[in-house]
């Protein structure tokens, strides 16, 4: 059984999109792109380094493919990519894609829900879901998250995709890992941990 962990870079008020330039995703009109970039420093590096410095494979929305098949290729430096080059994809689509990236791409076509609970069944390294807002919201929806691995960024930014919208189901978690960088950037580390522990602080009688 592979786990699918969630790597998502968020602001203060819930979004997640365009988090890495301008023009990156600008979709439904978000203006706001880039917001991570004057918060992202040497210990936010260092950070993403130990998340990403072993083995694992990508499942990723189509958006978020394209985004990034025509930036990591072109990043040739030795380790400057984090890995996500030698990579296998896993993007969830129907439509063809336009690159195979090496061969490393694999579409997951028809009902991908029952396409991704067959490779997490599967055998091979964990699954790292970046961006994806879509994406995210049908594993949500569906319980296949294991982990959350979020970095909060000290910005709000008003309107764009969030990171939990409609359909999210009812789940606990627990805290297993945290931290901050000297930029304000909040680091924490969620696993999937049964129900919701409910209860109420009325007064009895």
């Amino acid at each position: 059984m592979r786990k699918i962990n969630v790597l998502t870079f968020v602001s203060l008020d819930g979004v997640m999109q365009g988090p890495g330039a301008p023009e990156e995703d600008t979709s439904d009109g978000f203006r706001h792109g880039g917001w991570t970039v004057g918060y992202f420093d040497e210990f936010l590096g260092s950070e993403m380094g130990k998340q990403m410095g072993h083995p694992f494979d990508l499942l990723l929305g189509r958006r978020t493919y394209d985004i990034f098949a025509s930036h990591w290729p072109r990043v040739t430096e030795p380790g400057a990519d984090l890995g996500i080059n030698k990579a296998d994809k896993f993007v969830a689509t129907n439509r063809p894609l336009a690159t195979d990236w090496n061969g490393t791409a694999r579409r997951l076509e028809g009902d991908v829900v029952e396409a991704i609970r067959k490779v997490k069944a599967g055998s091979g390294p964990e699954l790292q879901v970046h961006g994806s807002g879509g994406l995210i919201q049908m594993l949500l929806q569906n319980d296949l998250v294991d982990e959350l691995w979020l970095k909060l960024f000290p910005v709000t930014l008003g309107g764009g995709r969030r990171l939990f919208a409609g359909g999210t189901i009812h789940a606990g978690f627990e805290l297993v890992e945290s931290g901050a960088s000297p930029s304000g950037v909040i680091l924490a580390k969620y696993r999937r941990a049964g129900a919701v522990k409910s209860g109420s602080f009325a007064l009895a009688g």
